[in-house]
């Protein structure tokens, strides 16, 4: 069977799986039962063969990875289904940002290129640009980008040498770069230093299956990462476009290939510029084609942009809760996205919902959505809840792909290829300063002789400095013999006085 039952209205309510990448969206106020209808799903697509990631932003989704047992309230609530369950663990990997509680998540600043990362940075357009010429410049230099000790030390090199990069791909400016390496540093200190490096994530490995033929579910732990929305967001916006630009095309399927799950969808779409939201609906409007499944998980239907929820053909609507003028005007425009049925009011319907029940529409054969159902949702074999940490450990034990990602590697990038150039220039200079080697009267450098700060030897000094001694006697002997030769004819001829004072400032001139 190629169906997952979703819940029982006065018919069973089933996804079917040749449709299950049409996306779709699970929403409804806190407390309402989403977790459970996510888990659900994951569940019924791992049976299915299908691999599935998602987020675990409260830590409760990690129950998937145990079996569930039977209690009271689930006896009454199969009772009410009619239908029989099997408690069972699924096949799980757990993945963690920060490494602590599951396999490291890293991807390369090459990788998530300088869109993506001018959003993670919060850049303006001046300093997004910037960034672009430095990725530009590290691509025609041979300079791999792979952490960020490595876009630090390639904005330092732009920095230094701003006249001639600006030359070549356009003007930057100093204080444009200390805008980024200050959002480098607001970023490190949010956790991203670890996101950033290798091993890169494959995502080859989030689209496994185990022994059984069973899909494997990818769980990111993001307790701590929905601490930091943009972080959160910009990280599965880079999971999506980097499926979008590597999946071949595979037309329509029995089943995806693989379903993302977006939990807190909101997060995805808060403050994202224009161009962003565009492309976000671009990869969701076509990413089907490469068999993959996108289901968004949020609060209210209206945290999704119109154009993108146009493109959910599976909906599952929990209770809203119509306190507030706006939030009455949330459950009419809700209400106005379900194909109808005379025989449900979804007005009032979704505000009286009770915990564990949802309005739900999938689409039929041929691609037609059913009316809305208002449906008691099923319960999955797995645990409802929390697992603890030794629980988790022995999952984690068992992963196929453990010796492949827990040890970091750093290999030579920008930041060694920038100090060893800059090395290298220090040595170079520090030659051409030294002064040339002294040399005795052979022309012969002399090893071993000191020199003064002018550079110069005993040898060259005696050399130098006694042919001025000698030249200096020499003048004086001579102009001491020219006074008495000058004296005795000037006292021979009678004009002593006029003779000596003209032969004495001839002297005096030299």
């Amino acid at each position: 069977m190629n169906d997952i039952l979703i819940g029982k209205s006065d018919i069973e309510v089933l996804l079917r799986s040749r449709y299950a990448n049409r996306h779709g969206l699970v929403a409804g106020a806190t407390g309402t039962g989403k977790s459970v209808t996510l888990m659900l799903l994951a569940e019924g697509f791992s049976k299915l063969g299908v691999p599935v990631f998602l987020a675990d932003v409260k830590g409760d989704l990690a129950g998937l990875s145990q079996a569930g047992a039977m209690n009271d309230k689930l006896q009454a609530r199969l009772e009410r289904l009619g239908t029989t369950w099997q408690a069972g663990a699924n096949p799980v990997i757990f993945w963690d940002l920060h490494g602590a509680l599951g396999h490291p998540v890293r991807t390369t600043i090459s990788d998530m290129g300088p869109t993506l990362l001018g959003r993670l940075l919060e850049l303006n357009d001046t300093q997004q640009g910037v960034l672009e010429v430095v990725f530009r410049a590290a691509d025609d230099d041979g300079l791999l980008l792979l952490d960020l000790k490595d876009l630090r030390a390639m904005l330092t090199h732009a920095s230094e040498n701003a006249k001639v990069i600006s030359q070549k791909y356009g003007l930057i400016s100093g204080a444009s770069i200390a805008a980024i390496q200050r959002a480098l540093l607001t970023l490190e200190e949010a956790g991203a230093d670890h996101f950033f490096g290798e091993p890169a994530l494959d995502l080859a490995d989030f689209m496994r299956q185990d022994m059984s033929g069973r899909g494997i579910i990818s769980i990111l732990a993001a307790e701590k990462l929905i601490l930091k929305p943009r972080l959160y967001a910009t990280f599965l916006l880079w999971m999506l476009s980097e499926l979008f630009e590597t999946l071949p095309e595979a037309g329509d399927l029995d089943r995806p290939k693989l379903v993302f799950f977006f939990d807190e969808a909101h997060l995805l779409f808060d403050g994202a510029p224009p161009a962003l939201v565009q492309r976000i609906e671009q990869v969701v409007r076509l990413i089907r084609s490469k068999g993959v499944g996108v289901y968004f998980c949020s609060q209210n239907p209206d945290d999704v942009p119109q154009v993108v929820l146009g493109q959910l053909g599976n909906r599952v609507q929990h209770a809203l809760r119509a306190f507030t003028p706006r939030d009455q005007k949330a459950v009419r425009a809700a209400a106005e996205t379900f194909p109808p049925n005379p025989a449900v009011n979804v007005v009032e319907a979704i505000t009286q919902l009770a915990v564990g029940e949802a309005l739900v529409t999938t689409l039929q054969d041929g691609g037609v959505p059913l009316p809305v159902q208002r449906a008691l949702i099923a319960s999955p074999g797995c645990r409802i809840g929390t697992i603890t940490p030794e629980e988790r450990a022995t999952v984690r034990s068992r992963s196929p792909v453990g010796a492949r990602y827990d040890t970091a590697i750093d290999r030579d990038s920008a930041y060694e290829m920038l100090a060893a150039r800059a090395a290298s220039e220090a040595t170079a200079d520090e030659a051409t300063s030294k002064p040339a080697p002294t040399t005795g009267k052979t022309g012969k450098a002399k090893a071993g002789a000191p020199a003064d700060e002018r550079g110069w030897t005993d040898a060259v000094k005696d050399a130098v400095l006694g042919t001025s001694r000698r030249q200096g006697i020499l003048e004086t002997m001579s102009k001491s013999a020219a006074r008495s030769v000058a004296s005795q004819i000037g006292r021979q001829l009678g004009g002593g006085k006029i003779l000596r004072g003209v032969l004495g400032s001839i002297f005096r001139s030299r």
